[in-house]
């Protein structure tokens, strides 16, 4: 069983947040990929779906993103999982708008839902850092990732969110530098080129 987690916080409030892009992308896999129904699982919202041939757990941990390892945990212990079948969906300060990379283990770069997982599981799972870009400002960014996208930064999320969609059998197979790569063309093939649009 692979798992694909979304991270972000519950509830209506935050769903537009810039932290909550991962739920974002949960729910486009979901609606591409014909998933059973959400329901209440793993202290998360949880669907099945068959991505590529392959069995696959959709997850929205419902703990707060500070807490995402226990719901993440939860359901890697309950298939069995190992860290390679893992693969998180998250915000990522430090790339621009946009922009998407692929990798496996490494840092947690003070993103509090990845510091959650790894207590609770390891490193060496599959991270897929989302670009929100950064404010500028250390002292601005938590409002800035509790804040909602911009009306003007929506068609550009929406594409990146199609895409990473579009193309998540290839991330199932492990094959993350073609997954990269067909996202980031997807993203030119719509005109956001070298940059997407900034924040303003």
């Amino acid at each position: 069983m692979q798992i694909l987690v979304g991270l972000g916080n519950p509830g209506s409030r935050y769903a537009g947040n810039r932290h909550n892009i991962g739920f974002m992308v949960l729910d486009a896999i979901a609606r591409e990929h014909r998933a059973a129904p959400w329901r209440r699982r793993f202290q998360s919202e949880a669907a099945e779906a068959v991505i590529g041939g392959e069995r696959a757990l959709l997850l929205k941990p419902q703990t707060y993103m500070n807490d995402s390892g226990r719901a993440v945990g939860e359901a890697a212990r309950f298939f069995k999982t190992g860290l390679e079948a893992i693969t998180v969906f998250h915000d990522e300060l430090d790339l621009k708008e946009g922009k998407l990379r692929v990798k496996m283990g490494g840092g947690n770069a003070g993103h509090n839902g990845l510091r959650s997982i790894s207590a609770h599981l390891g490193n060496e799972y599959r991270r897929v850092r989302l670009g929100i870009g950064h404010p500028g400002d250390k002292n601005l960014v938590y409002p800035y990732v509790l804040s909602d996208f911009f009306k003007e930064e929506w068609p550009w999320v929406k594409d990146l969110v199609a895409a990473c969609a579009e193309f998540a059998a290839l991330l199932v197979k492990g094959e993350d530098s073609s997954f990269q790569n067909k996202v980031h063309l997807a993203m030119q093939a719509k005109g956001w080129g070298e940059t997407a649009p900034q924040a303003g």
